[in-house]
């Protein structure tokens, strides 16, 4: 009876006890060069998000990008989210990924702003010490406000870093949405630990 408890505890725990995969890091922040191409005028800025690993398998994450609309003056759009993801390790070099965030969108000079949340699920592959890649498939969703409800949208995300030391990255991000064909990229320098 005694085996089969201790069996069945270390089969319960057997989901929580793997961490993440070799080479792989869920301790960052980076800033970024933030590019979206829209079907109407296009947006840049800058952005910084990070990243903190508080168990093996979990991590809270958040970011904030503010971006100008081309050629229409001052437009700014700003946008933050700060969520949570699990992390299982299905080999030595790749993570199965599942994240869930809040997220909020603020177009400046308009009398609201937008909040909602996602939720993403992928993989998160080290290719060696210099290099990792991961492939995601969203979806996100903003609350009604003022008779405008945005859509809920699939998007797919490809991002990727290459590791000049063991610390600090060129990291890299494309974000493409299924029903517009919005994309939304960034690149920019990270920090690990």
């Amino acid at each position: 009876m005694k085996t089969s408890l201790l069996a069945l505890g270390l089969l319960a725990a057997l989901p929580f006890a793997a961490s993440a995969a070799d080479n792989i890091s869920y301790n960052y922040v980076e800033g970024d060069y933030v590019k979206t191409n829209i079907d109407g005028p296009d947006a840049d800025g800058w952005g910084i998000k990070g990243s903190y690993a508080f168990h093996p398998n979990f991590h809270v994450f958040g970011g904030y990008t503010k971006q100008k609309f081309d050629g229409a003056g001052d437009l700014d759009l700003n946008q933050w989210n700060v969520g949570v993801g699990y992390n299982y390790a299905i080999s030595n070099s790749t993570d199965l990924l599942a994240r869930v965030s809040y997220q909020n969108l603020d177009p400046e000079h308009y009398r609201k702003d937008f909040n909602g949340w996602a939720t993403e699920v992928g993989i998160n592959n080290s290719f060696g010490p210099r290099f990792s890649a991961y492939l995601l498939a969203g979806y996100e969703d903003y609350a009604k406000r003022d008779n405008f409800n945005p859509d809920g949208e699939f998007y797919g995300r490809l991002g990727g870093q290459f590791n000049v030391n063991k610390n600090w990255a060129v990291s890299g991000d494309v974000k493409m949405y299924t029903d517009n064909g919005d994309v939304q990229w960034s690149v920019g320098p990270r920090f690990s630990w």
